[in-house]
């Protein structure tokens, strides 16, 4: 079909809305709730337009096109009325913008200086207004909601629905719910979706700061396979874009002792976790779930507590790394493990709540201290002036900073699988797979299955990102345990190139390309896979080299969880 907006013709498919149409073609309509992961919800009202014929003006993201309609998007009847639809939002919003890291791309503050609104006229509308802490990860001041929804919808969407809106005094709130049989996971997909940073991480930006200052501490860092893919972004690069050793080198220059990359933890996942699958292949004892995503265990935990049992033992990539720096690293260097502040650059937000688990602790000592999301980190680095695209490259640093192909997959969804059933396959055959890339495990699709054959017996995956979709899955395991050999879960969409705590704006295209790069480079890689990586083998010769050792520097345990976020 085609249709004209402000008196050009346009192509439109069937079932495109206005807004879709004024997107692809670049004409700029103004929208606060519009989200491309979520439905069109028509309440900013700020995307109005005028068709032709028809009276009263229209919310673009929520009118489809039809053939031969003609659109205005800057009437002087428009203007008048996002002037006024502002006003209503400012009027919801507490402006707080010192220290807010949306600050540079927030759309509201650009819309009130574009229209000329006074933001601070109704500065007492929302006074004492609660502001609630979800556990260590998760802050909600709802001064500064404006009542989009969308992260009830984002919450509802991961099968959470920890968030609801409610009448109070007339007025239409969105709060934690009191349900006791719902809890927050922490994933963050919140966060992510607020237009106005109500929604926002629990900072931990002023504390890493002053134990980089303090002397008697040596402050190591380590980052995630993801944020190497995500983090140039927020310096203006194109999404997607590889900045690995330019990373290095800017957490360097804010002061590190060492820099080590998270994804040589991962080839330690993988080497014990393949162990595991290894075992529950071998044996028929049911299919391993993988536990690397805290919030994907939070929300087993909470809900499915009667599959516990099926979660691997296997730490997370950041945590066995963590226990490798503050005991076999510390011991090497000759350096006292109390003084080492490990920092882990993750772009989970239920990463903090992982580091506070009790059990992960070795000789009373947490493997990891604090965790900077990715957007956190790209402040810190800001605030000091340090620009990723005028750096000079630097290497991660020995033993631990150089990973497998494998390790650095862990950030897209079905990458901790693939990695995992390359080890796997080693393990049971002494043979390598022929073709390593294992394409149907990867991709974005919600939920994906796989067969693959070891020794002529089929082995049945399921991979699972957003922890909406785990569902399906989740019913047939209680049906049937065996009714697959693996299955991965991570819980936002896309795996970790998608979590909380990432650079936003967000959609599929953008989750596409950070998760192409991190194929890129184990598609480049010589070392691609875990069981082969020198420091690996090292690791375990020396260090590793005991059930006990193993035991309490890679394994853990989980168990039901009550609902710990009450209000």
């Amino acid at each position: 079909m085609q249709l004209s907006i402000n008196g050009k013709i346009y192509t439109a498919k069937d079932g495109q809305t206005v807004l879709d149409i004024a997107k692809e073609n670049g004409i700029e309509i103004p929208t606060l709730c519009y989200h491309p992961d979520l439905t069109p919800k028509a309440s900013c009202r700020l995307c109005l337009v005028e068709i032709k014929g028809k009276r009263g003006l229209y919310t673009s993201c929520s009118t489809k096109a039809e053939d031969g309609m003609e659109v205005l998007t800057d009437s002087p009847k428009i203007i008048k009325a996002r002037k006024t639809n502002l006003e209503l939002l400012v009027g919801q919003h507490c402006e707080k913008c010192e220290g807010c890291d949306k600050i540079d791309k927030c759309q509201l503050r650009d819309l009130t200086q574009k229209y000329n609104i006074d933001i601070t006229k109704f500065s007492d509308r929302k006074v004492g207004y609660p502001i609630y802490k979800f556990g260590p990860s998760i802050i909600f001041d709802s001064s500064k909601c404006i009542n989009c929804k969308n992260c009830v919808e984002a919450c509802q969407k991961q099968s959470v629905n920890f968030l609801e809106v409610k009448d109070k005094n007339g007025f239409l709130e969105v709060c934690p719910t009191s349900d006791p049989n719902k809890d927050c996971t922490y994933c963050g997909q919140c966060v992510l979706a607020c237009p106005v940073d109500a929604m926002d991480i629990k900072r931990d930006t002023e504390i890493v700061e002053k134990e980089l200052k303090n002397k008697s501490k040596k402050v190591v860092f380590q980052f995630a396979p993801a944020i190497r893919a995500s983090i140039g972004e927020e310096f203006g690069m194109p999404y997607g874009s590889v900045v690995t050793e330019k990373l290095v080198a800017a957490i360097k220059k804010l002061g590190a002792y060492k820099v080590f990359d998270t994804s040589v933890g991962a080839d330690f996942t993988t080497m014990e976790e393949a162990g595991e699958l290894v075992d529950k292949i071998t044996n028929n004892k049911g299919a391993c779930l993988s536990s690397c995503c805290p919030a994907w265990v939070k929300f087993i935990e909470f809900n499915y507590p009667e599959l516990i049992h099926h979660l691997a033992t296997t730490r997370s990539p950041q945590v066995i790394l963590g226990g490798i720096i503050k005991n076999y690293w510390a011991k090497n260097e000759n350096i006292n493990p109390k003084e080492i502040v490990n920092v882990s650059i993750m772009p989970c937000t239920a990463k903090k709540y992982e580091i506070e688990r009790k059990e992960l602790k070795i000789n009373g000592l947490k493997p990891v201290d604090y965790i900077l999301t990715t957007r956190e980190l790209a402040g810190l680095l800001k605030k000091n002036k340090i620009d990723i695209n005028k750096i000079e490259e630097q290497k991660a640093d020995d033993p631990l900073g150089f990973p497998s192909g494998a390790g650095v997959i862990y950030g897209a969804s079905g990458g901790v699988a693939e990695s995992a059933l390359r080890t796997a396959y080693f393990k049971i055959t002494n043979n390598n797979l022929q073709e390593l890339e294992i394409k149907s495990l990867r991709g974005i699709n919600g939920v994906k299955k796989a067969e693959i054959s070891i020794n002529g017996k089929i082995v049945k995956m399921a991979i699972v990102n957003g922890l909406g979709n785990t569902k399906e899955i989740l019913e047939e395991l209680r049906k049937d345990p065996n009714a697959y050999a693996a299955v991965e879960v991570m819980a936002c969409p896309g795996g970790c190139i998608g979590g909380g705590g990432q650079p936003v704006p967000f959609e599929n295209k953008i989750r596409e390309q950070r998760a192409k790069s991190l194929y890129d480079i184990d598609d480049k890689k010589e070392l691609r896979l875990a069981h082969e990586n020198p420091i690996i083998k090292k690791v375990y010769e020396e260090f590793l080299n005991s059930e006990k050792i193993i035991h309490q520097i890679c394994h853990t345990k989980y168990s039901q969880k009550k609902k710990e976020n009450k209000f």
